[in-house]
């Protein structure tokens, strides 16, 4: 198992909290690190949809959930019902691929883990993906989409989003509060989240053997093709580099052992000296994703429970 160099990197006054990984989880990331890293980083291009697609797609539908296709806001995608969802609320999930890969129907089963526990009906948009749409083709997607879940008359509704979808629902949630005209989301979570298209972060040169998914070269080429040529210091493509004044509570979640570490890191902080309730949840040994193995890791299991109640707390404070 790989040694962290900074395996207790998080000081307690930046509201943070770090799981020690458990003897059972460390087994289970054990078999799967066999199984992925003879393919790290070469997952590329459009040619990659298909195989991301049937690993996301491999997540166990939760109970008393169901499930069907709608539009909101001119877009297409999936609808998450929990049998008991509360009336008013919703949550807006943005699925992640990096921005070239992911469909809502793959990941509505995921979303419909977090809506169940949220207590909340989920809605997944299939914003459109790079390169054939690049930047901002997916930002005005996810802004159509929660217009038209204010416009459907909800009075309470929750940002959600994982890796690429966690940094599309940061930059949106930035663009909604500077808005005079937006009615704010009540909370925001984001998983593993994309904040800095830069790469600049520490965790892509320390975090490069732990991570057992990505390398920086491949990331080099899926962010060329989503900006095509555009800033990648633009806000609403790195929310890492926005005014986060002003924004509802945060809460995001992370893996010790994934490239993407610092992008959290950095972006709670920031948030955090910009007087943002904001809180990071860092998880020892887990990698990129790993919340999507619900029923497989516990840390999966505590992270969504977490998840979900933080989201079912703020929905129902607001309504």
């Amino acid at each position: 198992m790989w040694n962290s160099p900074d395996r207790h990197p998080i000081p307690p006054e930046t509201r943070s909290a770090f799981h020690p990984i458990t003897p059972e989880d460390k087994i289970a990331i054990a078999g799967l690190r066999t199984l992925v890293e003879p393919n790290k980083g070469k997952m590329q291009g459009i040619a990659a949809r298909e195989i991301f697609d049937a690993i996301i797609s491999h997540v166990v539908a939760p109970e008393d959930v169901t499930f069907r296709p709608g539009t909101v806001g001119g877009i297409a995608g999936w609808w998450c019902q929990p049998s008991d969802a509360r009336p008013g609320q919703a949550l807006l999930h943005l699925h992640g691929g990096w921005y070239n890969w992911g469909t809502a129907q793959a990941y509505r089963h995921f979303a419909g883990h977090i809506a169940k526990r949220a207590g909340a009906q989920a809605f997944v948009p299939d914003y459109r993906l790079a390169p054939e749409h690049p930047f901002p083709a997916a930002v005005l997607d996810a802004r159509a989409c929660y217009r038209g879940l204010i416009d459907s008359g909800l009075r309470s509704i929750a940002l959600v989003g994982d890796s690429a979808g966690g940094g599309l629902a940061l930059g949106l949630l930035s663009f909604v509060s500077r808005s005079a005209s937006e009615t704010r989301p009540v909370a925001a979570v984001a998983l593993s989240a994309v904040t800095d298209l830069t790469l600049s972060g520490a965790s892509w040169e320390d975090r490069a053997v732990a991570d057992p998914y990505f390398t920086r070269s491949q990331a080099a080429e899926l962010v060329y093709a989503y900006m095509a040529g555009h800033d990648p210091m633009d806000p609403l493509a790195s929310p890492l580099h926005g005014d986060l004044a002003g924004l509802p509570p945060l809460l995001i979640h992370v893996g010790d052992d994934e490239v993407l570490l610092e992008d959290s890191r950095r972006y709670v902080a920031r948030a955090i000296a910009a007087g943002v309730d904001a809180k990071l949840e860092v998880w020892e040994g887990m990698p990129h994703g790993f919340t999507s193995d619900v029923g497989r890791l516990s840390a999966a299991t505590k992270a969504l429970d977490t998840i979900g109640a933080f989201l079912s707390e703020r929905l129902t404070a607001e309504t």
